[in-house]
């Protein structure tokens, strides 16, 4: 089972980092309000960024990674995956 680190973007511009082992099934409930207390109040929201890790620890770990970079360099690493 292939797990992914992703990147959202709510209605309220913000950015939200999470990971999930099935990503359309986990942005269904973003959208649905029953995945994130913070996404629930800043619906809709819309895929951005992700990428597959082997494993959930991997997943984690990138997720931290992304958590600590400026809202900038978040929407950079979404501009360049856009362009692939």
């Amino acid at each position: 089972m292939s797990w992914h680190c992703y990147l959202l973007e709510c209605a309220d511009g913000t950015l939200y980092t999470g990971i999930t082992n099935d990503l359309e099934k986990r942005l269904a409930a973003h959208n649905g309000g029953t995945a994130s207390k913070y996404t629930r109040s800043r619906l809709p929201v819309r895929q951005v960024y992700a990428e597959a890790h082997p494993d959930r620890s991997t997943a984690s770990r990138r997720e931290a990674e992304i958590k600590k970079l400026s809202r900038s360099a978040k929407l950079a690493l979404a501009a360049e995956s856009a362009k692939n």
